[in-house]
């Protein structure tokens, strides 16, 4: 595993913090609203129960080094507002795949989630030397669809019947990617685009 992977990366909306038991209940109360959940393969949100067993899952597999769970902070107020990670590491071979990322509907179209992957991406490149950094999610899910390929990362194809779902469908997934040489145009607009984000709210 990389030296230095679960650090706290600051940013100037939100922060991104190794997730700990400490950011449990902030998140609970946050992740209450069903529409986060839509196109996740679980739905832990509104239920103590199945959100605690979510939560130490993600623990258990930050504590294992298999991912590297972070819970997305205001940077303002320090309350929790969402949760990334990163996953399918693969040091050996300098990638990984950012995923797991949701966020509060409050703060959608914020700026928050361009300014959360502008962190996790620098981070991933200048000081863990990724060469490739990769997302997934529902092909059904065009939000996130958009949102990835607007930082913009390179469509790759769907993985057919990719993943169980808690109904007992499956679901395909759209694979997308970013390389060492796709991210100086990536971090180029992510700054331009936070930079907008910030005009608009003046």
């Amino acid at each position: 595993m990389w030296r230095d992977i679960a650090s706290r990366l600051e940013g100037s909306l939100i922060v991104l913090e190794p997730l700990t038991f400490e950011h449990e209940e902030g998140l609970f109360e946050v992740a209450r609203d069903a529409g986060i959940w839509r196109w996740m393969p679980v739905n832990p949100g509104g239920d103590r129960e199945a959100f605690r067993s979510w939560f130490e899952g993600t623990l258990a597999a930050s504590e294992a080094g298999t991912e590297v769970a972070f819970a997305t902070l205001d940077a303002e107020s320090g309350s929790p507002i969402g949760s990334t990670r990163y996953l399918a590491l693969r040091p050996e071979h300098r990638g990984l795949e950012i995923g797991w990322t949701w966020l509060a509907p409050s703060w959608w179209r914020t700026g928050a989630n361009v300014e959360a992957k502008l962190l996790m991406l620098e981070h991933a490149f200048k000081r863990l030397g990724c060469i490739r950094v990769e997302f997934k999610t529902d092909r059904r899910n065009e939000r996130s669809r958009a949102a990835i390929s607007a930082l913009p990362a390179q469509f790759e194809g769907i993985f057919r019947k990719h993943m169980l779902l808690p109904d007992g469908g499956t679901r395909d997934s759209a694979y997308y990617s970013i390389t060492e040489d796709d991210w100086p145009e990536a971090k180029k607009n992510l700054h331009q685009r936070l930079a907008s984000y910030a005009d608009e709210a003046r």
